[in-house]
């Protein structure tokens, strides 16, 4: 079996926020995810003030950045949490999807409390909710978000873990 490339999760470094900030360019549709396509998502991931310690990056065995994701607990659910998360333009469409999630849930089991894991995903990103369904993420509902100076359909999805 081959080994994982996610080996180090620990909080996102300055560095590394500013790579992904910066630097992570997706292709195509995906350029959605752009952070400097969505100043209020930009300046969180640069501003250690605004990621407090609910950024998480995803390394590999060389300390080479391959991910990260974001916990932002529910403040009316205590038992849940919405996670955000990105994988390396490099990496993304290559079937890690599935394993990411299964680090990232294991993450949270072994770290918190919570009983829901909850994601929001745009509509168009249909090999997104492949994976996520796969992992067994169900819908339960759907929500229209500001984000990249438009409106766009996100598909509410959550799962008890």
């Amino acid at each position: 079996m081959n080994r994982s490339i996610f080996q180090k999760i620990a909080l996102l470094s300055q560095k590394n926020a500013r790579i992904i900030a910066d630097e992570w360019h997706y292709d195509g549709q995906y350029a959605f995810y752009d952070m400097k396509n969505d100043q209020e998502d930009y300046g969180e991931i640069i501003s250690p003030q605004l990621r407090k310690n609910n950024y998480f990056q995803v390394l590999d065995e060389d300390d080479n950045l391959v991910a990260f994701f974001c916990l932002d607990p529910d403040k009316k659910k205590k038992e849940q949490v919405e996670v955000g998360l990105g994988l390396a333009p490099n990496l993304t469409g290559h079937g890690l999807g599935s394993e990411f999630m299964s680090v990232i849930e294991n993450f949270v089991k072994d770290n918190y409390d919570y009983k829901v894991i909850v994601l929001s995903v745009a509509d168009f990103n249909l090999r997104a909710i492949k994976v996520y369904q796969t992992a067994g993420y169900v819908q339960t509902g759907t929500e229209n978000v500001h984000s990249n100076g438009g409106i766009y359909k996100f598909n509410l999805m959550s799962k008890k873990i």
